[in-house]
């Protein structure tokens, strides 16, 4: 893998990390690498999901794709906080 594979990485697992967690109401308490780590594999999975039902290569911006990733994205930060939260607190 490339230097600019990795950066591409990170700088969309920021974007779908940080579009996770506007959609959960509420704050949570999870540190940002966590966040751009959700957000990595989120986009990750979610890019097989919709290869997988055939919408990944659209004309276009793909939208089903990213709303895919970011509802993973949602999950993943909802679950995490959950777990961190608990965890953190007693």
């Amino acid at each position: 893998m490339e230097i600019t594979g990795i950066i591409s990485g990170l700088i969309i697992g920021i974007v779908i990390g940080a579009l996770g967690r506007l959609v959960i109401p509420g704050r949570q308490r999870i540190p940002i690498w966590l966040t751009i780590l959700i957000g990595v594999v989120a986009a990750l999975i979610g890019t097989a999901i919709a290869a997988a039902l055939g919408v990944a290569d659209t004309r276009g911006i793909d939208w089903i794709e990213l709303a895919i990733q970011v509802a993973l994205a949602a999950l993943g930060v909802s679950l995490t906080a959950g777990i961190y939260g608990s965890r953190n607190r007693g």
